[in-house]
């Protein structure tokens, strides 16, 4: 046996003995496609990013998921062939799966499953999420390059240290307060959308019951936290309106409390059976005002709201 013969048996043999092993691997049509490193769920991820690193290099695979059986990280490679990308493309919570992320994970089906159509994809996936990550620091903690930004847009002077200070407060706040607008924005979209269709169901439905009446029908069930909110309104009426004439409707929606059995005078509406609670009041227009509430005992809050939507209708 010549010498080159048995360096070359003597590589092959190291070569054996070194190669590293993957936790679990996923082939296609016999090649690997999909390796997993696993680690104990205490155990932080950073550190193993390395070994899973020279996993993917040695043994060709298309993704490289790295987790502790709660988080986890998918890797490709975007930026060099057959060497892994320092961030993941796709990453996640076991316990905070959000829609977007199930519809990604969807892609890893067996039905569905196509490498070259997730790499194009995966792209897109990790510079937005990047992106997203800049942003998110930016606006917790603007930088000065950020804030000049701003300040070159809508300030005519030269850019001092101490303008530097104030836009970037001015940056900060008017971050927060923009990004609290546009929840608010949907919210309120989704809630009106909500009311539509509540019309139309409040039309149909039974007249007025008032309290200790007979039971509601349709498998409607007044709670006791409804007839607590119907309560209070009571107390707060009761020095400007014979409480006689305030009385209750319940539909699977919302609570109605009305003016004389009329349901064309709601005096407010409270929208209890679900985890965020609202007390609706109306304006002489009848047009509903829709105010968070905690708890129950917060409505005592806005007795002034609820007196004048009643005393709107009895003027009518």
């Amino acid at each position: 046996m010549n010498g080159n013969l048995i360096v070359k048996k003597l590589g092959n043999l190291f070569s054996l003995i070194v190669q590293p092993k993957v936790d679990y691997c996923i082939l296609q049509e016999g090649n690997p496609i999909m390796i997993f490193e696993c680690k104990h769920w205490r155990e932080s991820l950073d550190p193993h990013k390395t070994q899973l690193h020279r996993y993917f290099h040695v043994t060709n695979g298309r993704f490289a998921i790295l987790t502790n059986g709660i988080d986890y990280r998918f890797y490709t490679d975007l930026e060099d062939d057959n060497k892994m990308d320092e961030k993941p493309f796709l990453e996640f919570n076991l316990t905070k799966i959000t829609e977007q992320i199930t519809n990604e994970l969807k892609r890893f089906q067996v039905d569905n499953f196509d490498a070259d159509a997730i790499i194009s994809v995966a792209s897109d996936l990790k510079y937005s999420k990047e992106i997203k990550d800049v942003l998110s620091q930016e606006l917790k903690s603007p930088s000065d390059d950020f804030v000049k930004y701003f300040a070159s847009k809508v300030y005519s002077g030269r850019v001092t240290a101490k303008v530097l200070e104030q836009f970037t407060v001015l940056v900060r706040n008017s971050s927060k307060s923009l990004i609290n607008e546009l929840i608010n924005e949907r919210l309120q979209s989704a809630l009106d959308n909500e009311s539509i269709s509540e019309v139309t169901e409040s039309q149909t439905e039974e007249e007025p019951l008032v309290e200790d009446a007979v039971p509601n029908k349709k498998g409607i069930e007044t709670t006791e936290e409804e007839k607590q909110g119907y309560r209070i309104i009571q107390s707060i009426l009761a020095e400007s309106v014979d409480i006689k004439r305030v009385t209750y409707r319940d539909t699977k929606s919302y609570f109605s409390i009305l003016l004389d059995n009329n349901n064309r005078k709601t005096i407010c509406r409270l929208w209890l059976n679900r985890s965020i609670k609202y007390l609706e009041v109306f304006d002489k227009e009848k047009v509903g005002e829709k105010i968070l509430v905690n708890e129950i005992n917060d409505i005592y809050s806005y007795k002034s709201k609820i007196v004048e939507s009643a005393l709107n209708f009895m003027e009518e």
